[in-house]
């Protein structure tokens, strides 16, 4: 199982600083070239034909050759992940990075060995023994703050457990999220909290106050997902989560409260951990599954619908007669999608389709 491993760095900033700017001068001269190619009408450039241009460039530019190497391919595979011609230039705005090939990194005790310096680091928790892998980098926030992200493969040790106890967890934005068991997990709405300090410090010029401001926020919200996370998956055998899209979502009205909210994050984190604690985990499709009967697996002519039927919190089904809450009959139906997977019988057939 590869994880991520994130440890604060308390040595060699001011080296990590001046590399940076050096890694940006190399995905600026990718950029430079890629336009070039553009321009010419030639083959777009990979990764190992922008390794092959800037070959012998590292000891002019104070780079290891790895991390010359390592821009250079991050930025072909970044530019074809997104799908664009070329990318955006670095410069004084962007965060400080500093890729590494992973077998660069050495551990030495509680500190890390790289390129002929050691960087000691908050060791905050063990790293465990397994191989480091390419990805592994160091990272600056916005505070000006260092952080090395090691990228392992770690020996999953945890044994399947018996799929007993399930969970359906439906997202919203009023209840961050309802479970199958009935239980209502209610927003933090962290950002929310912090609106009016934040406008405080935006209107006064304060940046620093501004930065320390977002880092609480998403300290916050990412300490919320850990704990109610690792809850759920020592609490339930197997999970299934609605694939909401977020990033749908985002582009609405809602977006400000969908992008506190986090749900990609918390499912992200849900998913790894059910891996290490032999947990089952599944996005299933949400679709009609706040207007579907739990109980008999119809979609009835009382339920709530489209829109307009957003403000019905609770209904009657017109076929069986059962009482639904709304936001449990759709985690229940969720649920109901990944119990037929995992060989439980369900009340219901499955959700339709249409």
């Amino acid at each position: 199982m590869i994880l991520v491993y994130r440890y604060r760095v308390k040595s060699l900033n001011g080296l990590l600083n001046q590399q940076s700017r050096a890694v940006n001068f190399v995905w600026n001269f990718c950029n430079d070239r890629q336009k070039d190619a553009l321009r010419f009408g030639r083959p777009w450039h990979t990764g190992f034909d922008l390794n092959k241009l800037t070959t012998g460039s590292s000891k002019e530019l104070g780079l290891h050759s790895g991390t010359v190497n390592a821009v250079c391919e991050q930025y072909a595979k970044s530019r074809s992940q997104k799908k664009r011609p070329y990318l955006r230039y670095r410069g004084k705005k962007s965060l400080g990075w500093v890729p590494l090939k992973g077998r660069e990194l050495k551990r030495e005790g509680d500190a890390f060995r790289f390129a002929g310096h050691t960087f000691r680091v908050f060791n905050s928790r063990a790293l465990p023994a397994g191989k480091i892998k390419d990805g592994t980098n160091f990272s600056r926030d916005s505070r000006g703050n260092w952080f090395l992200n090691i990228v392992i493969d770690v020996e999953v040790v945890a044994d399947a457990r018996p799929p007993i106890k399930g969970v359906g967890i439906d997202l919203g934005l009023k209840e961050f999220a309802t479970l199958s068991t009935g239980e209502k997990i209610e927003a933090q709405r962290i950002y929310r909290s912090a609106e009016q300090a934040l406008a405080v410090a935006q209107r006064a010029h304060k940046k620093r106050r501004v930065k320390a401001i977002h880092a609480q926020i998403a300290n916050r919200r990412n300490d919320f997902h850990h704990q109610l996370s690792t809850r759920i998956v020592r609490e339930f055998d197997y999970i299934a989560v609605g694939n909401v899209c977020a990033a749908g979502l985002a582009k609405t009205s809602m977006a400000k409260s969908v992008l506190d909210a986090g749900w990609s994050s918390f499912r992200t984190q849900l998913a790894y951990k059910a891996v290490k604690h032999g947990a089952w985990f599944k996005e299933v499709n949400e679709s009609y599954s706040t207007q579907t009967c739990s109980d008999c697996g119809t979609l009835p002519d009382s339920r709530p619908k489209g829109i307009a039927g957003l403000g019905i919190r609770n209904w009657i089904c017109s076929a069986c007669g059962g009482v639904h809450d709304r936001d449990v009959n759709a985690a229940k139906n969720i649920l109901n999608q990944l119990s037929s997977r995992v060989g439980h019988d369900t009340p219901a057939v499955g959700i339709p389709f249409l």
